[in-house]
């Protein structure tokens, strides 16, 4: 059974309601909860996607873990028994909940990118530059960057996140807080690159989100999931291609294909694809964890 909305099941404040999680107060900390709603090109759709939330919540339990070392985190627990009589149904909800630290959020969204590609990509091609950086000439489409590049954005809850240099970012956030981002993105990065590596799966870019408790940066939101990184399988490999993601790829393709206009609400997805979506998620997850 896909979950749309966790709120039946919740005896907590909705205190903030995006496009795939919903956050509830709990006081001391919140309840992070990861529904099965998709989302693509800005548009949250019909159905939700069976079992897509258990999964980027495991993965992003996963990841926090293995990056501890790395980077503090905002993971108090994720056992749902602790939860009590907040959880109604436990068994629905018991591997898509994160009870997490109040962190004040940094606006950056702070991406790193080891390929040319996507969004990358097409700055490239209009200017040579990417996010005002100038990359060599005559790279072409997905080909690996000489070394992984920070990129963020200034984020944006409403519309897209903007794209800005990081002396922009500097002057939005001050000069040693943008610096003590970008090492830790680069070091996330490299460390999940590798990881990935030696299971087949080449991390193409990623994005991650920062927080401050008591004057201290830590990592929240998500990590390494399908929804916040672009993993291609090794084998699929190639340039000068569209390759096809790791991730909602499916749900993209059917968008991109059919007679959509862009500026409504579209039709419900069809079952296959749904169902696409679905094994996609659970094969990147058991290729990352081995379970």
């Amino acid at each position: 059974m896909a979950l749309s909305t966790a709120k039946p099941f919740v005896n907590a404040p909705l205190v903030y309601k995006g496009k795939v999680r919903e956050l509830y107060d709990l006081g001391e900390h919140f309840l992070m909860v990861v529904t099965d709603r998709i989302s693509a090109f800005d548009y949250v759709l019909e159905p939700p996607v069976p079992e897509k939330g258990n999964v980027l919540n495991q993965l992003s339990k996963f990841w926090f873990q293995k990056t501890a070392h790395l980077m503090e985190n905002h993971v108090v627990h994720t056992d749902v028994e602790l939860l009590g009589s907040v959880i109604t149904d436990k068994d629905m909800m018991k591997d898509r909940i994160m009870v997490t630290k109040k962190a004040e959020r940094i606006d950056i969204e702070c991406v790193v990118r080891g390929y040319i590609t996507g969004g990358g990509w097409r700055q490239y091609q209009q200017s040579g530059l990417v996010n005002g950086i100038r990359l060599p000439e005559g790279l072409r489409k997905n080909e690996q960057l000489p070394e992984p590049m920070f990129t963020p954005a200034a984020k944006n809850d409403v519309g897209h996140d903007v794209d800005i240099t990081f002396e922009q970012m500097q002057k939005l956030i001050g000069e040693q807080l943008a610096i003590e981002l970008k090492e830790k993105s680069l070091k996330l990065y490299a460390f999940a690159s590798e990881y990935c590596a030696e299971r087949g799966i080449i991390v193409a870019d990623c994005k991650f989100e920062f927080g401050v408790i008591d004057g201290k940066v830590i990592l929240i939101d998500e990590i390494f999931t399908p929804d916040a990184s672009r993993f291609w399988a090794k084998d699929n490999y190639l340039l000068d291609v569209e390759i096809d993601s790791m991730d909602k790829e499916p749900v993209r393709t059917y968008l991109a294909s059919s007679d959509w206009d862009k500026n409504s609400q579209p039709k419900p997805l069809p079952r296959e694809v749904v169902a696409e979506t679905t094994r996609r998620y659970t094969e990147i997850y058991q290729r990352l964890t081995g379970q």
